[in-house]
C-alpha cells in the first residue's frame, strides 16, 4: 500500500494539465474553457517545479505540450476531427518517451528499487506498448466510429490505465515479497 501510494501523488501531479482538461471537456464545460484551464494548470505544474529548483519530470513536460499543442489547434482549426486525433498523437509522444530506461524509477521508493528495479525497467516497456497501442485504437475509433469516440475517450484512457496501474502495482508488490522472502530464507542460519 505504500509503495501505491508513493507512486499516485507523483503520477496525478505529472498529469494534472491533461486530468482537468479530459475533466472539464467530459463535463461540457466547452473546449475553449477546458484549454483555458488545462493550460493554466500545466503551465502552473511545470512552473512549480522550476521555483522550487526541481527537475520536470518528462511527464510534465508531455503533459504541458499536450495541452498546448491542443489549445494551438483547437483556436486556430476549430475542426473537431483534429480534435478526435489528438490523443493519438500524444499517446505516441507518450509512449516513445516511456521507452527511456529508467522513466518508472521516480515511482518507487529508493530502498525499493534494488530490489525490483528489474521489474520496473519491464513494466516501462509494457506501459509504453500500452500507449501505442492506445494511439493506435484512438485513431481507428476517431476515423470509422466517430459517433462511438465521446464514450471511447471518456472511459478507455482512463481504465486500462487504472486496470494496468492495479496490475503493476499487485506484481511489483508479490515479486517484492517473494524476493524478500528469498533473501530472509538464504540469511538465516543453517538448521533453522
Amino acid at each position: 500500500m505504500r509503495t501505491l501510494l508513493y507512486a499516485i501523488g507523483p503520477m496525478l501531479f505529472d498529469s494534472l494539465g491533461v486530468i482537468l482538461f479530459a475533466v472539464l471537456l467530459a463535463t461540457g464545460a466547452g473546449i475553449l474553457v477546458a484549454t483555458v484551464a488545462g493550460t493554466a494548470v500545466a503551465l502552473a505544474v511545470v512552473g512549480y517545479e522550476l521555483v522550487r529548483g526541481r527537475k520536470v519530470a518528462a511527464l510534465q513536460w508531455i503533459s504541458l505540450a499536450s495541452v498546448l499543442f491542443a489549445a494551438a489547434a483547437t483556436l486556430f482549426t476549430g475542426d473537431p476531427r483534429f480534435v478526435m486525433a489528438k490523443p493519438t498523437i500524444v499517446y505516441l509522444i507518450v509512449g516513445s518517451v516511456m521507452l527511456r530506461k529508467g522513466w518508472l524509477n521516480r515511482y518507487i521508493p529508493p530502498e525499493q528499487l534494488a530490489l525490483v528495479g528489474d521489474v520496473m525497467e519491464r513494466f516501462g516497456m509494457i506501459w509504453s506498448a500500452m500507449m501505442f497501442a492506445s494511439a493506435g485504437l484512438n485513431l481507428i475509433i476517431a476515423i470509422f466510429f466517430t459517433a462511438w469516440w465521446p464514450l471511447f475517450i471518456g472511459v478507455f484512457p482512463l481504465a486500462s490505465k487504472f486496470g494496468l496501474f492495479a496490475i503493476h502495482v499487485a506484481v511489483v508488490h508479490f515479486v517484492m515479497k517473494a524476493r524478500l522472502r528469498r533473501v530472509d530464507g538464504e540469511s538465516a542460519p543453517a538448521g533453522i
